[in-house]
């Protein structure tokens, strides 16, 4: 019995769903990439078009489709926040909407499906680390939520569709990822702080730069992913992958600067509302069921993100959106 699957990687044509797609095409797999390209680039996955196990379709989740496909990886989902704040309903759509599309479409061909959520289901956490088994602490009226909530409603329906129709889901609560292929324009921080460090503006940092993130490499997080949708049946998480190293941001800023031997000067500006103080992870049940942790550290991914970053035109990319 062969072992190559059809894949179906929604979002496949952003930062980390472009990477998996590239892993999935290079293991031998039959992969569609489906993608609106609002916060994506075509370019990301330019170099598979010519692969003949790789198929590029312009959709958007939201909307119906039908596929025949063994598995699925739902990525779909602005994940920035000027990105998912520019428009909230479309953002919560995507998570909803987007999800009862593609858990019924898992359903049908008796595929397993993968969701893509978020450590932003944790919010402004009072535990920290945070475990799976903390519940959040959750603006449910601020203006994070559409993607907070929107992800908290994806992980329901999820469990769900698996209690009452049999269908074989997989959870993760992906952290801060970073790596090559980030869009300069995402507005996510260390896009921020590479961008202008290299371009010699002065880098922003919101407040006093106290608040924490833990960052993963995208290579780590890929295996992370595919671990998952291959690990024991009876573990469908949700399951926590990123990496615990933590920082602050006046930390992470200072690195940048360093490695890029920037003159940039550090400004402060105002804090956003229901900006998490803290964020880091907690993987042992990633540890224990999957054998995974990540293994790239923060400096050493920042030097290839930072070479990538150079490499690049920044004339090629727009932002997405007016508040990136």
């Amino acid at each position: 019995m062969s072992t190559l699957k059809r894949i179906l990687v929604t979002g496949g044509a952003g930062f980390l769903g472009s990477h998996l797609c590239e892993r999935l095409v290079d293991d031998g797999h039959d992969v569609i990439c489906l993608d609106n390209f609002f916060t994506s680039q075509k370019s990301n996955v330019t170099h598979l078009l010519d692969r003949p196990n790789f198929e590029l379709i312009r959709h958007d989740i939201t909307l119906p489709i039908f596929l025949e496909v063994d598995e699925l990886y739902n990525l779909a989902c602005p994940a920035a926040p000027g990105h998912y704040q520019y428009n909230p309903i479309k953002t919560l759509k995507t998570s909803v909407v987007g999800s009862i599309n593609m858990l019924g479409m898992a359903k049908r061909c008796g595929a397993k499906i993968l969701q893509a959520s978020t450590s932003e289901i944790y919010g402004d956490p009072e535990v920290h680390p945070q475990p799976e088994s903390y519940r959040g602490a959750v603006n449910t009226i601020g203006p994070r939520a559409c993607y907070d909530e929107g992800k908290r409603a994806a992980e329901t329906l999820y469990m769900d569709y698996h209690r009452s129709n049999g269908v074989d889901v997989r959870i993760v609560r992906i952290f801060n990822t970073y790596g090559p292929r980030m869009h300069p324009f995402d507005g996510r921080v260390i896009s921020n702080f590479i961008r202008q460090a290299i371009s010699g503006e002065d880098i922003t940092i919101f407040g006093e730069g106290r608040q924490t993130r833990s960052f993963c490499y995208r290579d780590d997080m890929i295996e992370g992913i595919i671990r998952m949708m291959n690990g024991p049946d009876e573990f469908i998480g949700p399951v926590n992958l990123g990496n615990p190293g933590e920082f602050s941001m006046l930390e992470l800023a200072e690195l940048i600067l360093k490695l890029t031997g920037s003159k940039s000067k550090i400004v402060h500006r105002p804090l956003p509302a229901d900006d998490p103080a803290k964020r880091q992870p907690d993987i042992t049940l990633a540890q224990e069921k999957l054998g995974w942790q990540p293994s790239v550290g923060l400096e050493d991914g920042l030097v290839k993100t930072i070479a990538w970053f150079k490499s690049i035109s920044m004339g090629h990319y727009r932002p997405p959106t007016p508040n990136y």
